[in-house]
């Protein structure tokens, strides 16, 4: 079938490059070896495909067709660098007919492009927070504001770490590979921190005018799972995905019929998935029966999940338990996040009183200055308190803060309740 005129074709584009953008990057990476290039290239095939398809219409498959557009710059670029050219007479070979490089086939190896593109940008060679925003802008997708809302640090700063880690991989010539031995060890840990990190990013996006982003989820899910394959002796992986699965299970209750995002409490669990509860278990035993020492954050995080998971309603959750947990994660990875979490659980077992308390303590430091979900947690607390009036104002103060629309209509109408 021929392409078909679109009305909207800039906006397909525009949808289509959001999503396919991870998978053109870690493609291309593959054949120039270089992720600042890679990102350049799937940058052009988004400007042909601006200036074709209003044209000629939307192909049948506008992600392969990306894919393709980028591969095929790759592939000229490839043949104009004077190195590979070198290479190429040296060896008597053509581009077209050369057999690709021979890579690992043991039981360690997996064939995939966007694992090879995460255990890259969480190289050593970079700082902790230069990896996180590198992987989130080339594996997530994310752009440099996006990304900077998930760090709650100012957009400059991104766009800073992620030129210069770009630069610093090219220049240190890191390969794009998934390691072995030792070297993957020695980066898991930051591999583990950005797929949660994307998938939170899908789960709650943090602006435009979707609530969710299921493909950043899937793709989060399914590189946690291959981690599982890859390291199966590695508690931690294992409890990171169980955190996810269970995270997952509640996806398609999470929001009402017009997209409009579904509070945990209010949601009708029977349509929590079931399957993927069933398997966040199972990770959570596998975590639990690899481990050697205390419960690091992910399954600690992942006990909390599967608490709410288990609970046949709102009013049977555990919150004890959930409370005593995040007491644990508060020790064993202490931030401001977790302290307003652990408020909103004291909040279910002590009352208003005690959490509003914790969350002032927060309030009064610039930590959480710009954290929607700060203003939001205090507006529940004063509503639970009968403090209507200041409640709204927190209310608004979120909703202010807030880039997601449909986060914001929701903050705007719990602002007007008490009118």
């Amino acid at each position: 079938m021929s392409p078909q005129p679109s009305v909207d074709p800039a906006g397909t584009v525009e949808t289509v490059f959001r999503l396919e953008f991870p998978r053109v990057v870690a493609a291309v990476a593959r054949i120039v070896r270089d992720v600042g290039i890679a990102e350049e290239l799937a940058q052009d095939a988004l400007v042909a495909a601006l200036e074709q398809w209003p044209r000629d219409g939307v192909p049948d498959s506008p992600g392969a067709w990306l894919l393709t557009a980028a591969r095929n710059r790759a592939v000229d670029l490839v043949r104009r660098r004077e190195r590979y050219a070198r290479k190429l007479a040296e060896i008597g070979r053509d581009l077209e007919t050369a057999a690709p490089p021979e890579e690992p086939s043991g039981p360690d190896d997996i064939d995939d492009d966007l694992l090879r593109l995460v255990f890259t940008t969480c190289h050593p060679v970079l700082s902790a927070e230069a990896r996180t925003a590198l992987t989130l802008r080339l594996l997530g997708g994310l752009t440099t504001a996006e990304t900077a809302r998930a760090f709650l640090v100012p957009e400059a700063t991104v766009a800073q770490r992620i030129v210069r880690a770009k630069r610093t991989l090219a220049a240190k010539n890191v390969a794009f590979e998934v390691p072995y031995g030792p070297d993957r060890e020695a980066r898991l840990g930051s591999v583990l921190d950005v797929v949660y990190l994307i998938f939170n990013e899908g789960y709650s996006a943090t602006s435009g005018d979707d609530w969710l982003r299921p493909a950043l989820c899937e793709d989060a899910l399914r590189l946690a799972r291959q981690l599982c394959a890859l390291m199966p002796k590695e508690p931690e992986v294992h409890a990171l995905a169980a955190l996810l699965e269970f995270q997952a299970s509640r996806t398609a209750a999470r929001t009402g019929p017009d997209g409009e995002p579904v509070l945990l409490k209010d949601q009708d669990r029977r349509r929590w998935n079931r399957l993927l509860i069933a398997r966040g278990v199972a990770a959570l035993e596998r975590a639990d029966a690899t481990a050697t020492g205390a419960p690091g954050r992910y399954a600690l995080q992942a006990a909390i999940a599967a608490c709410h998971a288990l609970a046949h309603s709102w009013e049977d959750t555990d919150w004890r338990r959930i409370a005593a947990l995040y007491g644990l994660l508060a020790v064993r990875a202490p931030s401001p996040v977790v302290e307003l979490n652990r408020a909103v659980a004291v909040s279910m077992t002590e009352g208003p009183g005690p959490a509003l308390e914790i969350v002032d303590a927060l309030a009064a430091g610039t930590a959480l200055r710009d954290y929607h979900l700060l203003p939001s947690v205090r507006g529940d607390l004063l509503a639970r308190l009968g403090r209507t009036r200041e409640a709204r104002a927190e209310f608004a103060r979120a909703a202010s803060l807030t880039r997601n629309a449909r986060e914001r209509r929701l903050l705007e109408r719990r602002a007007a309740e008490g009118r």
